[in-house]
């Protein structure tokens, strides 16, 4: 297959069917995400139809949480092969900060949801649980 049929793609075309921004695009190439693509006579960017692909993975791990770094690593290891274990543990690492995330959550859920119900909601400010809680000293909070 030549270059010209295998990388046809002109960025405005793979940011449509990828679904994604131009800067984004772009931004990905910077951060080493994209492979450099070949260029035209002209200075045109020509993609492959393979990185329709790799955006759509790059933009699923993100939809995950895992970070730019964790996806450079996970693109490494899909494209130069390795344990599944270096996965395994990517991916262990995500869940346990996104679980993490989950119980802050639920605490200032807690917090906010009794300061709510301790608020009347009617008269003037001073008073206010809500604003009180907000202005007590960090330190009775450790």
């Amino acid at each position: 297959m030549s270059t010209e049929s295998a990388n046809s793609l002109t960025i405005g075309r793979l940011a449509k069917l990828a679904d994604v921004g131009i800067d984004t695009i772009r931004f990905y190439e910077r951060r080493g995400l994209l492979p450099e693509p070949q260029r035209t006579a002209s200075g045109y960017r020509l993609y492959s139809e393979a990185t329709v692909g790799r955006l759509s993975f790059i933009r699923r791990a993100k939809d995950l949480g895992f970070s730019l770094e964790e996806i450079i690593a996970l693109l490494e290891l899909q494209d130069k092969g390795g344990p599944k274990a270096t996965v395994k543990e990517l991916t262990t690492r995500k869940l346990t900060q996104i679980e993490n995330k989950i119980a802050d959550l639920n605490k200032m859920h807690a917090v906010l949801k009794n300061l709510n119900s301790d608020c009347s909601g009617s008269g003037d400010v001073n008073g206010c649980p809500i604003i009180e809680a907000l202005s007590e000293s960090t330190n009775s909070e450790t």
